[in-house]
C-alpha cells in the first residue's frame, strides 16, 4: 500500500472517531434550547478546560503557528504573551455572567448585553459584528484542513476537497449536538493534540539540528535577524515594536469576550468549575512552545516552502525525516483536529448568535423554542458554507485573518468592562460605543489592505485598537449627554454576586 494512502487513511480514521464521539454526546443534552446552545449548564472542569484549550489549538495554532516562527522568526512569540493571559478577565467577571445567565435564562453574549442596556439594537448589531469576525476564523480553520489533506496525500487530494471532508464531520456533528458534541470532541482532540505537539516539537529539532539549542544556535548564526526581538514583519523586514505590542493587545483583549467563548461560561456546572478553569487555562500556553519549535526547525532545513502556513505538513512528510506512514497519519490528524477543535464551536456560537441574538431581536416572540433550535441548524450550514467559499480564495494569511477577526471582536471589551464596572453609561453611550469601534476597525483595515493608508501612518499600530480608542471616547462622551438607565435595573448588574 502506498505510503500516502495509509495516511490518508489514518485521518480518515480519526475523522471517523470524532464524529462517532461527536454524536453519541449529543444524546445527553435536553431536546431544547438551552440544552442545544448551553449543554442544560452542565458541562464540568475536564471538558470546560479542554473546550477551551482545544479553541487556542486551532489551525492557527498548528499551523499558523510554525508558519510564523518558520517565515517570521520571533514574531511568533506574541502568541505565547496572550494565551497566558487572555482570560484572566473571566476570573472577576465570569461569576457575574454565570449567575446572571442562570436567574435571566441567557444563553449568549448578546442576550446579556440587550438586557443590561434595555437594547434591541445592540444584540442586532454584535450579532452582525460577532458573525462578521466568525467567518474569517472558520476560514483560517478550513484552509488549515486543506492544507493538512493536500500534502500528505502528495496532491491528490486537493484543498478544496480537503477542506469540505473535515468540515463535513463537524458540520454533522455540531448540526446534531450542539455544544456537546463540541465539548467532548474538543476533549478527545486535546488530549491528542497534546501528546503529539510534544512529540513532534521534540523530535523534529533532535532530528535536524541536535537538538532544540543547537537549532538555535544554527538559526542566530545564519539568519540572526529572526531571532531579534519583535522578529520579522510580513515584508521580511525587522518588525516594530509598536505592531508586535498591539498584536499582543489586541489579541489579549478580544480573546475573553470572543462570543463562541464567552458562551462556554453559561455551560459551567457552577462558579468553582468556572473559576478553576480560568486558573489553569495558562497551562495550555505550555503546549503552544513545541508548536513554534516545528516552524524553527524548517527554517534552515526545508527553506522556499510556500505558503509558510504548510511548513508542519511539508516536514512531516518529507523522505529527509523519514516517519513510518502510521506516525504520519497521526500527526496530520492532529493537525486535522487543532481545526476541528475551534471550528466546531465556532460554526456552533454563529448560528446561535444569528437566531437568538439578531432574527430574535428583529422578530421578538416569532421563534418558538423549537423553531429556534431548528433555525440554528440551519444557520450553522449557512455560515459553514459561506467560510467554505471564502476558504477557496488563494494567498489569506492564517495568523493575518486571525487578526483581523480580533479587530473586529475587541471592540466587545469595553462594552463588557462597563456592564459591570460604570453605573453611568447609557444606552445610546454603549450603542455609538460600538458602531464607532468597529467602523474605525473596518476602515483602517481596508485602508490598509488597499493601501489608501500606510502603515507608517498608523505607526505599525493594529486597527483594532484605534478602534478601541475611538469606541471609550464616543461611549463616555455619549453618555455624559443621554439618559441614564434606571438605578434599580443597573444594580442588578454592578452588584450581582460574584
Amino acid at each position: 500500500m502506498p505510503a500516502w494512502l495509509i495516511v490518508f487513511l489514518v485521518t480518515i480514521g480519526y475523522l471517523l472517531a470524532s464524529l462517532a464521539i461527536g454524536l453519541a454526546s449529543g444524546r445527553h443534552a435536553s431536546d431544547s434550547t438551552e440544552g442545544y446552545v448551553a449543554g442544560d449548564r452542565s458541562l464540568n472542569f475536564l471538558v470546560l478546560y479542554f473546550i477551551m484549550g482545544a479553541s487556542v489549538f486551532s489551525a492557527f495554532a498548528f499551523l499558523g503557528g510554525p508558519g510564523w516562527a518558520y517565515s517570521r522568526g520571533a514574531a511568533a512569540f506574541y502568541i505565547l504573551a496572550y494565551a497566558s493571559v487572555g482570560l484572566v478577565p473571566w476570573y472577576f467577571f465570569g461569576p457575574r455572567v454565570a449567575a446572571l445567565g442562570r436567574r435571566f435564562g441567557y444563553v449568549t453574549q448578546a442576550e446579556l448585553f440587550a438586557h443590561r442596556f434595555d437594547s434591541r439594537a445592540i444584540p442586532a448589531i454584535l450579532a452582525v459584528l460577532s458573525v462578521f469576525a466568525f467567518v474569517p476564523y472558520l476560514v483560517i480553520q478550513m484552509k488549515g484542513a486543506g492544507y493538512v489533506f493536500n500534502v500528505v496525500t502528495e496532491g491528490r487530494v486537493p484543498q478544496w476537497a480537503g477542506s469540505a471532508i473535515a468540515y463535513g464531520v463537524v458540520l454533522i456533528y455540531v448540526f446534531r449536538s450542539g455544544v456537546l458534541g463540541v465539548g467532548w470532541t474538543n476533549t478527545f482532540q486535546g488530549m491528542f493534540m497534546m501528546v503529539l505537539a510534544w512529540g513532534l516539537g521534540l523530535y523534529l529539532p533532535a532530528k535536524l539540528h541536535g537538538g532544540v539549542g543547537p537549532m538555535f544556535d544554527a538559526i542566530a548564526a545564519g539568519l540572526p535577524d529572526m531571532l531579534r526581538g519583535p522578529g520579522l514583519g510580513a515584508d521580511g523586514q525587522p518588525w516594530s515594536w509598536g505592531a508586535y505590542s498591539s498584536a499582543v493587545a489586541i489579541s489579549a483583549f478580544g480573546f475573553s469576550v470572543w462570543p463562541h467563548y464567552f458562551m462556554k461560561i453559561y455551560t459551567a456546572r457552577d462558579v468553582d468549575t468556572l473559576k478553576r478553569t480560568v486558573v489553569y487555562y495558562p497551562t495550555f500556553a505550555l503546549f503552544l512552545v513545541p508548536i513554534l519549535f516545528i516552524g524553527f526547525s524548517g527554517v534552515l532545513a526545508f527553506p522556499g516552502v510556500e505558503p509558510a502556513d504548510a511548513i508542519l505538513p511539508t516536514i512531516v512528510t518529507s523522505a529527509q525525516i523519514g516517519l513510518p506512514p502510521l506516525i504520519v497519519g497521526l500527526f496530520c490528524a492532529g493537525a486535522l483536529a487543532a481545526s476541528m477543535s475551534t471550528g466546531d464551536a465556532l460554526l456552533h456560537a454563529a448560528g446561535s448568535v444569528a437566531v437568538r441574538d439578531f432574527w430574535g431581536n428583529l422578530r421578538p416572540g416569532a421563534l418558538d423554542d423549537a423553531a429556534q433550535r431548528r433555525w440554528i441548524r440551519h444557520m450553522v450550514i449557512l455560515v459553514g458554507a459561506v467560510s467554505y467559499g471564502l476558504a477557496l480564495i488563494p494567498g489569506l494569511s492564517l495568523v493575518e485573518l486571525l487578526l483581523l477577526s480580533y479587530g473586529f471582536i475587541a471592540q466587545l471589551f469595553p462594552l463588557t468592562v462597563v456592564t459591570f464596572l460604570w453605573r453611568g453609561v447609557t444606552r445610546a453611550g454603549a450603542l455609538w460605543g460600538l458602531v464607532t469601534g468597529g467602523g474605525i476597525a473596518l476602515f483602517l483595515e481596508l485602508a490598509l489592505r488597499f493601501d489608501l493608508v500606510s502603515a507608517a501612518a498608523t505607526a505599525g499600530v493594529h486597527p483594532g485598537i484605534y478602534g478601541m480608542v475611538g469606541n471609550v471616547i464616543v461611549m463616555i462622551a455619549v453618555s455624559r449627554h443621554t439618559a441614564r438607565l434606571a438605578p434599580a435595573h443597573v444594580a442588578e448588574f454592578i452588584d450581582s454576586p460574584g
